[in-house]
Parts: structure tokens; C-alpha cells; sequence
């Protein structure tokens, strides 16, 4: 027998049975109950944005991997806005660095940076171009104090 997939979007802790996800799974002759609670256990940190979910499976064998959102999602979750700037000389809103470096743990291991501090950074770099500022500054200062601070900040 072959491994096979699904893959779905689903709102981060509240996956439901509806299409596409339950006939994925009722087709695949997985629990879809079971499968759609382990999703929602799996998601509940990213509740409120759209989360990518891979089920692989093969028989009756199943194993859930959950993908990160894109860090714009995440920072505009925790900032609470909606939408971005349109211009980048005014700021929609403001984030603290505390949860940029929450968000950054919290992803480092699907993001392609080889620390936090470099995940943190590319994060500010999301808030500049969406127009946040993280504690009443400018990212790009915040950037340069992160550059003088020792990597055990971080971990």
C-alpha cells in the first residue's frame, strides 16, 4: 500500500467535518471525528487564522503534520488589525517585542532561519512592511538594537 495525503486549510482550532476536510477523510476510511479533534488540539494556538494541515496515511494509519501560517497572519493576530498599511510612512497599529519573540519560537521550526534572534528579525522585517511599530518604535531600530544583543536573549 502506498502512503497518501490530504492536504487542507483549516481555521486553526476549529476544524469542522464539512467539505473539503470530512469527505477527505470519510473517502481515506479515517476517523474523521477523531482525526478533526487531534487537528483542533494540533491548531488552537493559531485559532482565528487559517492553518495548512498535511494527514498522511496509509490503511487505517494516520500521522497529522501542521504547517505554520505566514508570519504576516501570525503578527497581525497578535497586533490585532486586520489588514496592513497601505503606505509605508504610517503604522496600523503596534505589537510588542515580547510576542515577536513568541511568535518567533513558536515557528523557528518551519521557518528557514538558523535561530531565533534570526527569526525575530525577520519578523520586524514583516512589521515594517506592514506598517507596525513594535514597542512605539520603527522596526528597523529595533533591528539594529537586536543586532547588539548576545543570542542567549533568546533561547
Amino acid at each position: 500500500m502506498t502512503r497518501k495525503e490530504i492536504k487542507v486549510m483549516v481555521d486553526g482550532g476549529e476544524a469542522k467535518p464539512t467539505p473539503p476536510l470530512g469527505p477527505a477523510l470519510s473517502a481515506a476510511k479515517l476517523p474523521v471525528q477523531k482525526v478533526i479533534e487531534e487537528i483542533n488540539k494540533a491548531t488552537k494556538y493559531f485559532k482565528g487564522i487559517k492553518v495548512p494541515v498535511t494527514i498522511y496515511y496509509e490503511g487505517q494509519n494516520y500521522e497529522i503534520e501542521v504547517g505554520v501560517p505566514p508570519s504576516t497572519e501570525l503578527i497581525k493576530k497578535e497586533a490585532n488589525i486586520e489588514k496592513g498599511a497601505s503606505k509605508h510612512d504610517s503604522y496600523v497599529g503596534n505589537i510588542s517585542l515580547v510576542k515577536i519573540i513568541e511568535i518567533a519560537k513558536n515557528s523557528i521550526d518551519k521557518s528557514n532561519s538558523k535561530n531565533v534572534k534570526a527569526r525575530v528579525k525577520e519578523l520586524l522585517g514583516t512589521c515594517l512592511s506592514i506598517g507596525l511599530s513594535v514597542d512605539g518604535k520603527n522596526p528597523k531600530e529595533v533591528i539594529k538594537e537586536i543586532d547588539k544583543m548576545e543570542d542567549a536573549h533568546f533561547t
